[in-house]
């Protein structure tokens, strides 16, 4: 237990707090039994912090620092807490006082729980922008079990024949390679892989000779090539129609990485020396698209797509993070949404999952190695999205200077291109801003229509402009 003064600059912050997907404020009057709904929707989402000791007043827009007058007055509330995470982990809390304001606020830090949390009135709620959503509807329920890891849909079975799996090409392959002294049918029992006579997913997906005939828009993989740097991509600029990327999960991994590594090869970008292709670290694109199949939610009707852009490389995969697992703590805990199909395909010759639980680690090594800034994940809605972008560990301020080594100048456009900014007023300030500093200047004669800089002339303020580079 915490007892912390924050400043009068802390409390202005704390009480200009919005209510969102990961935050929300409640009064000191608020019901124990009322709290559980909300700390039950952030554990079952994202986790979240929870200020209680905060009026909103609707009418002002405005909220007040009206908190416990003891902290003994608080003990009904952290009863509350105890109660969805007997054990004590899975939240903390801390005291906080001002001398100017009145009595204590409790802050709490909800982790996203690697369980189902339900309210006290039994029911599961679970956190969706500002609002604590019931979830009354079993297949809600079920889809949250599977988030959870709870349960997985790997072993569902499928209605289809064992043939599809004991007979296939790619089982054959694969005992030949390294189970010699087995049946497929005996093996693929003892493995679990076949149920009440029915093939399970984790069996179709990785020893179906066509798993995406079998379990259509849920384990296919497309790679798309879009000629733009724009934080979207649309069809018009699409450099050709999709690639779809079929067969079981081990060669749909071999395939779509080496589909992936040609495409980039075509790939040129604006540098200090003119247009260069562009170059990614294979090990990272096969870590993360290994990552994409073995982890995917397959109970999600929807491929992975692989987007190539003229800056970045994105991997998008169906489904949330599982489990605990965040996007602060992926690189440090573990959790196989899939676990059987992660087991197995590490006995396929050279696995694509060598280092079972090292995948993402690796690639943030091999981006590293390069000089490349690390690889972006975030969660977005019901998907994943890693994104390798080609970005120096650099300043924009260092790639401004080196490109004006081997260019007489340089302007707005050609700035964002180098230094990969999107945003026209972003790279003006930060021109603008070195230019304050001396290290540029604008060179006569250009307006803010049309603002050109170059290195600093010490001697002849009278050079005539010279054609820009790339214009």
């Amino acid at each position: 237990m915490k007892t912390l003064s924050v400043t009068d600059e802390e409390v202005e912050k704390i009480l200009l707090l919005e209510e969102g997907h990961f935050l929300d404020v409640k009064s000191k009057e608020i019901k124990p039994a009322k709290l559980t709904k909300t700390i039950a929707a952030f554990a079952n989402a994202e986790g979240g912090e929870l200020y209680i000791g905060i009026r909103e007043d609707k009418n002002l827009n405005k909220n007040f620092w009206e908190g416990f007058p003891r902290i003994e007055d608080i003990n009904g509330h952290l009863q509350a807490f105890e109660m969805l995470f007997p054990l004590g982990d899975g939240f903390e809390y801390s005291f906080l006082n001002n001398v100017k304001q009145e009595g204590y606020i409790l802050k709490v830090d909800i982790s996203k729980s690697g369980s189902i949390k339900k309210s006290s009135d039994g029911q599961v709620y679970v956190r969706r922008g500002a609002q604590n959503l019931p979830y009354t509807d079993e297949k809600d329920v079920k889809r949250l079990e599977r988030n959870k890891g709870i349960t997985s849909f790997e072993i569902e079975t499928i209605n289809a024949d064992i043939d599809t799996i004991t007979n296939s090409l790619s089982v054959y392959e694969f005992m030949y390679e390294v189970i010699p002294h087995s049946e497929p049918e005996s093996w693929l029992r003892k493995q679990q892989l076949i149920r009440n006579n029915k093939p399970v997913v984790a069996g179709i997906i990785l020893y179906s000779d066509e798993p995406q005939s079998i379990l259509a828009k849920r384990c296919g993989l497309k790679v798309y090539r879009y000629k733009t740097s724009d934080d979207e991509g649309t069809r018009a600029a699409l450099d050709f129609d999709p690639i779809s990327i079929d067969g079981n999960a081990y060669i749909q991994i071999q395939n779509a990485l080496q589909k992936t590594v040609n495409v980039i090869q075509s790939v040129r970008v604006s540098t200090a020396a003119g247009l260069e292709y562009v170059t990614y670290p294979e090990t990272a694109l096969h870590e993360i698209i290994t990552n994409a199949v073995l982890h995917r939610d397959y109970s999600i009707s929807d491929d992975i797509h692989i987007r190539i852009f003229d800056n970045r490389v994105e991997v998008i995969s169906p489904g949330t993070l599982p489990a605990h697992i965040t996007t602060e703590n992926i690189l440090s805990e573990r959790f196989a949404r899939n676990g059987i199909i992660v087991r197995l395909i590490n006995k396929f010759p050279n696995p694509p999952n060598k280092d079972v639980g090292e995948g993402l680690n690796t690639a943030f090594t091999a981006m590293r190695e390069m000089k490349l800034k690390p690889p972006l994940i975030l969660q977005e809605g019901n998907y994943v999205k890693v994104s390798l972008k080609h970005e120096k560990l650099a300043t924009p301020q260092e790639l401004i200077l080196d490109f004006l080594k081997s260019n007489y100048s340089i302007n707005n456009k050609i700035a964002r291109e180098i230094c990969y900014i999107g945003s026209e007023n972003q790279m003006k300030r930060v021109l603008q801003l070195m230019v304050k500093k001396n290290l540029i200047e604008l060179i006569p004669g250009t307006t803010r229509y049309n603002a050109a800089y170059r290195m600093p002339q010490s001697t002849n303020n009278n050079l005539s402009v010279l054609p820009l580079f790339g214009s």
